[in-house]
């Protein structure tokens, strides 16, 4: 078979009339270069250059050969130049799993915008609170909040220092008044989030001295944790909820954070996958985007920033 180094040599060694010309200009030496070229014509079976110890001129067979020569580099280079445009590109399937409050109200919108600027990209988007099984589902990653059960997953966090707070919103706490230590929570009607048959009723703070843990109650229970938000924005209760998902109901006036001296419960979200080799670059890209959206977010409320308890 014939080399694509032979084959250069061989162009440029004809293009300058000089084969020790040819071979400096492909960083080898003359025995380097004369050897190349005996090679290639002994596989093609065929002198190509006559040369003296003064010139170099092509033989009939070698101008008859030039033309597909420097076509077969042409190709070869066009068909670097595509492999290495489409490396650039991020196209492909990105499947993907997250959960049903980040998803709706803010994933969707971003991944939006992340066609937008990769058209070439196909998204399979599955949204629920339920963990999903890396090794048996149809998604290549999986954005979920606390620390990963499983240790043999891979696990790279996107929003750290994220942290749970209270809230409810102005017309709960126009009707009911605004809870202000921990222990009056039992006075109030508490959202709460199941995750199968379990409830999470069970919350857990610090106040700058010491962990407090209190059980609470209310009349709403809910599988899907944006159910969770829309209860509390409709009045309907407190609510104990990522920072992330009920940024932009505090911001918009929806909903009041309380209490918001109190260190409440780590909540990271971290982007999941069972093996590295499934971190594409389309998975890296979107990966670098989510991280500095939500630590934009992270940054609008100061209490949570760069905490780490």
């Amino acid at each position: 078979m014939l080399r694509f180094d032979d084959l250069q040599l061989f162009v440029r060694a004809a293009d300058l009339g000089s084969l020790s010309a040819a071979a400096r200009g492909m960083d080898m030496s003359a025995a380097v270069a004369s050897a190349a070229l005996k090679r290639i014509e002994q596989q093609l079976g065929a002198r190509l250059l006559a040369r003296s110890t003064r010139s170099l001129r092509l033989t009939a067979e070698g101008e008859g050969f030039l033309e597909y020569a420097r076509a077969a580099l042409s190709n070869l280079d066009e068909g670097r130049r595509l492999l290495a445009s489409g490396q650039d590109q991020v196209s492909g399937v990105l499947q993907l799993s997250a959960p049903s409050d980040f998803g709706r109200n803010l994933l969707l919108p971003w991944l939006d915008e992340f066609q937008r600027e990769h058209p070439k990209l196909t998204v399979r988007l599955l949204l629920g609170d339920r963990i999903a099984d890396l090794f048996r589902q149809p998604v290549d990653i999986a954005l979920r909040y606390g620390e990963p059960e499983d240790s043999s997953l891979v696990a790279l966090p996107i929003a750290p220092h994220n942290r749970r707070v209270l809230c409810a919103s102005p017309s709960y706490l126009a009707r009911h008044g605004e809870p202000r230590q921990l222990e009056q929570l039992a006075q109030h009607n508490c959202l709460l989030f199941m995750l199968g048959s379990r409830v999470h009723d069970h919350w857990s703070f610090h106040d700058g001295k010491r962990e407090v843990s209190l059980t609470v109650s209310g009349d709403r229970f809910s599988d899907d944790a944006d159910v969770v938000r829309l209860w509390a924005v409709a009045g309907a209760g407190i609510a104990y909820k990522s920072w992330i998902d009920v940024a932009a109901d505090v911001l918009a006036g929806r909903l009041k954070v309380l209490m918001p001296e109190l260190l409440c419960e780590r909540a990271p979200l971290n982007l999941l996958c069972a093996h590295r080799a499934q971190l594409s670059k389309p998975v890296n890209l979107l990966r670098e985007m989510l991280a500095s959206r939500c630590t934009r977010i992270g940054s609008q409320f100061p209490a949570l920033a760069g905490v780490d308890h």
